[in-house]
C-alpha cells in the first residue's frame, strides 16, 4: 500500500485559517478541507449573513481547490455540509443545486453549534481525481 500524498495549495481559494491544508490528494482521491465564504483575494467573508450568497462563494472556493488538485465538481463523490441553522436547508439546497445539476454526489448535512468566522455554511468534499 502506497502512502504517497500530495498537498494542494492554490491562491484561487482562501488560505487555510489554521494548521491544515486546502486539500490532500491520495489514493486517486482528493479530500478537501471545509470551505467557508471567504474571498480568496481579501480574506473577507462574502455575503455574510445571506446563506445563499455564502453557499455560492463556498462552492466556488471548493471548485477552485478541486481544480488545483486535478479534479472538479463533476467528480465529487460526497459533500459534508455544515449549517449554523438547519432552517437554512432549503436555501442551501437551491444554491447547491445550481452547482451540482446532474448526478449529484452523496451528501451529509448537519447543524453545527458554530462555524468559523460565524459562517452560516461550510462544505467539505471527497472527489475522484
Amino acid at each position: 500500500m502506497s502512502h504517497d500524498r500530495r498537498i494542494v495549495a492554490t491562491a484561487s481559494a482562501p488560505k487555510a485559517i489554521g494548521p491544515y491544508s486546502q486539500a490532500v490528494v491520495a489514493g486517486g482521491f482528493v479530500f478537501t478541507a471545509g470551505q467557508i465564504a471567504l474571498d480568496p483575494a481579501t480574506g473577507a467573508m462574502v455575503g455574510a449573513g445571506n446563506v445563499s450568497l455564502e453557499t455560492e462563494r463556498v462552492l466556488k472556493n471548493l471548485e477552485a481547490v478541486l481544480v488545483a488538485a486535478g479534479s472538479g465538481l463533476d467528480r465529487v463523490l460526497r459533500c459534508d455540509v455544515f449549517l449554523a441553522d438547519l432552517a437554512d436547508f432549503g436555501a442551501v439546497n437551491e444554491a447547491y443545486g445550481r452547482f451540482f445539476t446532474a448526478n449529484p454526489p452523496a451528501r451529509v448535512t448537519v447543524q453545527a453549534a458554530r462555524l468559523p468566522k460565524d459562517a452560516k455554511v461550510e462544505i467539505a468534499a471527497i472527489a475522484a481525481i
